[in-house]
């Protein structure tokens, strides 16, 4: 089989290699009409397992299980305690608890009333630690930002993630929240996720790794594996500036192969041409590599340590008007910033002592150092910050945190690329969790030397926790080895490497190209040294590109000995890199020129440069053309001689000279002047107007107040009755249920009709009389077929209905059948519908008893019928005649119930007659088979006569065996015959 086909059957099916997906789908307000049209688009044999997670009341019974049911064949089961899971079934998570995804089992836990607590984040984490790559999590309909959370988690651990589309979500506050992270890998209606959801589960791409890929077969100058990996690594550095190939190989694959198993793309070169194609992947493919996953106070103990036994020393230590300087690097969105702040503002109060502190938070994503400077956090944040820590230091806006001024101001954001920027300097404390572990080995060692750069004597560097110092263990002594804070009591001792380390050179990739493409490569190369060349003879010899925010964005030529790097926080604006003497003279060139579109120059300038020594500049500003909707301005530096003595002894009329200059700053003050009170007079407008602002803005608070506390008790009177409704459903299923029960014991065939005769009920049984199925509920009675002998029938009903009389009759089937009819009419007391109900109950067997007491009534013997016991059960006329007439008229010795034996002792006299015995033993022998028929010929004399009588004894078989007595009086014969002897 080649590698194409073992690829695709691995894909078709999960096997003990591969274990089944789990998907979580998480749903809150508005989720049940969401969970219904996605399990109608999934199949029943996808091999998944789906776990479905809801807010629901603890206060009432879910019925989860059946309405879902109806939506999908899979088994829809309630969670149990460490219940086991299997492929193609749906788990519900069970009201008032919390759920857990272990290895091959779901554990519950007890939901606390007074906590706020997040179902979906709890699972979707759990979920994401045990099964990895396995997870998918999809969130749907629902308010607040539950999920948010875990789905960095999922998305960490190579996931795959669906949200519901806002627009098509009756509430979209999850979704929306979710999407913002920017981690989601699907936005779509909820009729198109069930499907989304097959292609992913059952076609998973594998992606090998880039360099033991095989070449896809059929395509045409395919690259190989390798030169498609560089390429990828390629257009990330030119996009973003950061250079891949300095993060570990297996870390970087595994993200390239997360999004082409998003993509649907199976060979390495098709997705780098993909990535060529759409700058929209590589930006989703680069905020991937940096896998922006943290959040508040992550390892919780660590942070406790942190706190007691390196914060609270630290600002014991430090008096009023001292600083605190803190550098966070690869803080992501900031979570792990807020912490150690919060941590530092509590011991300030603590400890009573309250110096300066600066925390320098950094990232290499720009949009993560923009999130972090909003500090807007989800209301999920609620399960990892102290209720305490929310109080002082957030703000609850909607559904969202947003962090207070107070802990705002102490930290400043910036983008900062710790393997490439040079780092801060004299930190207290430097804290860099959970990035090193995805740098090469080179890189590590790389980074935590400019980590303990930044670090004064005696300071503390704070890693995460599977991170360690490499080879600078010899320079730190473990504060807490397991928590991975450390104490460095040796500087660094060598300078610091500020080369941008060797991933930064790509080495060339041997491609296939024609000879045209090579030769007009080589013209384009020739122009840019030409160009470089023209530049170095004609242009001034240092210079820098600048924008609007008067930030560095390049530079040309020397500009080395023209720029100096200050103490403190990096930053590329002209005020932190230029010498303090030329600030003043490049801001203002800069403004001019980019105000009047003209090229400006300076007088000659006087600086010292790096050695020391005095050195003459003369700068000019130039208008560069807007780019991507940005004006930018070149600042070029001409490097001037000393004045000769000459210039220097020049006469001058001082004078004159100072008259003109009083005269021009005159008139720039007249300017400014007038400038400022334009500038007064519309802030004094904007003033107000914001005020106004503020007033409408305060009513309308209060009004939102006040319509909140309506809304809060509505919400507990709709709660009340909500409780009161569902006692009622209860007590409604319970009757139901009786009702079904009872008609099913009852054996009679029952209808239930309403006032205009259409059919509203009926039992089991009534579809032996009439045709009846589900769908004829609705249906007028007259309309269906039956099998009675009952033409009145309608005209009966009608007249119950109308009279609210009760019918009783005894009808017969076609089948043969005797049946005994009731029409009762009935009510609903809480309205003003009106019934009937019609029982048919089966009076065959009692029909059947009274022919047969009549044939027997008939005979002229005496007859009695024998159970298999012998007891009486039955006689006839003649039989209790006789009874009659010799002294037992009420059949107390020889009526049913009694034994036949008995009966024939009472007969014949004595007891121990061989007669008697004669008759006992021949009945006997019938009952028990032993003979076919008995007969007996006896004496019954009488006070006044002699009688004589046969007895004829013969079995009766069926389901209730027994034998037939008859009693035959031969008297007459008897007589006759002697006559006719004598």
């Amino acid at each position: 089989m080649c590698s194409k086909q073992v690829n695709e059957a691995r894909r078709a099916s999960p096997t003990p290699e591969a274990p089944a997906d789990i998907v979580a789908i998480g749903a809150s307000a508005g989720g049940l009409e969401a969970l219904e049209k996605l399990f109608d688009g999934l199949t029943c044999d996808s091999g998944a397992t789906f776990v479905v997670i809801q807010h629901l009341s603890p206060d009432h019974k879910s019925m989860m299980v059946n309405l879902l049911s109806r939506h999908t064949a899979m088994p829809v089961v309630m969670v149990e305690q460490d219940m086991s899971i299997e492929p193609n079934h749906v788990y519900l998570i069970p009201p008032g608890s919390i759920m857990h995804m272990g290895e091959a089992k779901l554990t519950l836990t007890p939901k606390n009333p007074r906590i706020l607590t997040l179902p979906i984040d709890v699972f979707f984490k759990s979920m994401a630690q045990h099964h990895g790559a396995r997870s998918v999590g999809v969130v749907l309909s629902g308010t607040g930002s539950d999920g948010t959370r875990g789905a960095s988690a999922i998305n960490d651990a190579g996931g795959f993630l669906i949200a519901q589309d806002p627009a098509d979500a009756k509430f979209d506050g999850m979704p929306r929240s979710i999407i913002a992270t920017g981690l989601v890998d699907a936005i779509l209606p909820v009729g198109q996720i069930g499907a989304r959801l097959l292609a992913h589960i059952t076609n998973q791409p594998i992606v090998q790794a880039a360099v033991a890929m095989e070449e896809p077969v059929g395509r045409a100058l395919a690259l190989s594996p390798e030169a498609a990996f560089n390429g990828i690594m390629r257009l990330l550095l030119q996009l973003g500036g950061i250079d891949f190939q300095e993060y570990k190989t297996g870390t970087v694959m595994r993200r390239i192969e997360r999004r082409m198993n998003v993509r649907q793309v199976i060979a390495l070169d098709a997705y780098l041409e993909l990535l060529s194609n759409d700058r929209n992947e590589v930006l989703i493919l680069r905020r991937e590599m940096l896998i922006p996953v943290t959040s508040f106070f992550r390892d919780s103990e660590a942070f406790e340590i942190l706190g007691r036994q390196i914060i609270d020393p630290m600002v014991a230590r430090k008096q009023g008007g001292d600083t605190i300087r803190v550098w966070a690097a690869a803080v992501s969105t900031g979570e792990e910033a807020y912490s150690i702040a919060m941590l530092f503002l509590e011991a300030f109060d603590q400890l009573k002592r309250w110096p300066t502190l600066k925390i320098f938070a950094t990232d290499v994503e720009q949009q993560n150092i923009e999130f972090a400077g909003a500090g807007t956090y989800p209301e999920s944040i609620a399960a990892e910050v102290s209720t305490q820590q929310l109080e002082r230091f957030f703000v609850k806006r909607g559904n969202s945190f947003v962090v207070k001024n107070e802990l705002r101001q102490c930290i400043v954001f910036a983008r900062h690329n710790m393997l490439s920027d040079p780092p801060f300097t004299r930190m207290d404390l430097v804290v860099c969790r959970n990035a090193l572990i995805y740098f090469k080995t080179q890189a590590q060692e790389r980074a935590l030397k400019r980590l303990q750069y930044a670090l004064l004597p005696r300071a503390h560097l704070f890693l995460g926790s599977s991170e360690s110092l490499a080879g600078l263990q010899k320079d730190f002594t473990p504060i807490s080895a397991r928590h991975k804070i450390w104490q460095m009591v040796k500087p660094l001792n060598q300078p610091l490497d500020m080369s941008k380390g060797s991933g930064y050179g790509y080495t060339p990739t041997l491609t296939t190209s024609s000879p045209g493409t090579r030769h007009a490569r080589v013209k384009h190369t020739a122009v840019e040294q030409g160009f470089s060349t023209l530049l170095q003879a004609f242009a001034p010899p240092a210079a820098i590109l600048v924008n609007t925010r008067q930030e560095l964005l390049h530079s040309y030529g020397n500009v080395a000995k023209f720029l100096h790097l200050r103490e403190g926080h990096a930053s590329l604006e002209l005020s932190r890199i230029l010498p303090e003497p030329l600030v003043p003279v490049a801001v203002a060139l800069l403004f001019k020129a980019g105000r009047e579109g003209v090229s400006v120059n300076s007088d000659r300038l006087r600086f010292t440069n790096h050695d020391g020594q005095v050195e003459y500049v003369r700068l000019s500003a130039w208008p560069v053309e807007e780019f991507e909707g940005e004006r930018l301005n070149l600042l070029a530096f001409e490097q001037l001689l000393a004045p000769a003595a000459a210039e220097a002894i020049t006469a001058i009329d001082v004078n004159s000279e100072t008259t003109e200059r009083m005269e021009l700053l005159e008139r720039e003050l007249c300017a400014t002047r007038e400038s400022l009170q334009a500038t007064v007079e519309e802030l004094e407008t904007s003033n107000e107007e914001l005020q106004s602002t503020n007033e409408e803005l305060m009513s309308s608070n209060e009004e939102l107040q006040s319509s909140n506390e309506e809304l809060q008790s509505v919400n507990e009177e709709l709660n009340t009755v909500n409780a009161e409704y569902q006692e009622k459903i209860d007590i409604l299923n319970r009757l139901n249920a009786d009702l079904d029960n009872m008609a099913q014991a009852v054996a009679a065939g029952t209808v239930f009709v309403d006032e205009r005769m259409h059919l509203t009920r009926f039992s089991p049984d009534a579809t032996h009389i009439f045709r009846l199925r589900d769908s004829d509920i609705g249906r007028p009675l007259d309309d269906l077929a039956h099998t009675l002998l009952y033409p009145e029938l309608i005209a009966d009903l009608n007249r119950t209905l109308t009279d609210g009389n009760k019918v009783e009759k005894e009808i017969r089937g076609i089948n043969g059948l005797h049946y005994f009819v009731r029409m009762l009419p009935y009510s609903v007391p809480s309205s003003r519908a009106k019934g009937a109900v019609i029982t048919f109950m089966d009076v065959t067997a009692l029909h059947e008893v009274s022919r047969l007491q009549h044939i027997i009534d008939a005979l002229s013997e005496h007859i009695a019928v024998l159970n298999s016991a012998g007891i009486i059960t039955l006689v006839n006329t003649a039989w209790r005649k006789f009874a009659k007439d010799n002294g037992d008229p009420f059949l107390a010795h020889s009526g049913p119930g009694i034994n036949y034996l008995e009966v024939c002792k009472d007969i014949h006299e004595p007891p121990d007659d061989p007669t008697v015995l004669s008759a006992q033993r021949g009945v006997c022998q019938v009952l028990e088979g032993r003979s076919t028929h008995f007969t007996l010929e006896y004496p019954c004399h009488s006070p006044t006569e002699e009688r004589w009588f046969v007895m004829h004894v013969s079995p009766v078989g069926g389901e209730q065996p027994g034998a037939v007595v008859s009693h035959i009086n031969i008297t007459a014969w008897r007589k006759h015959a002697k006559r006719d002897e004598a």
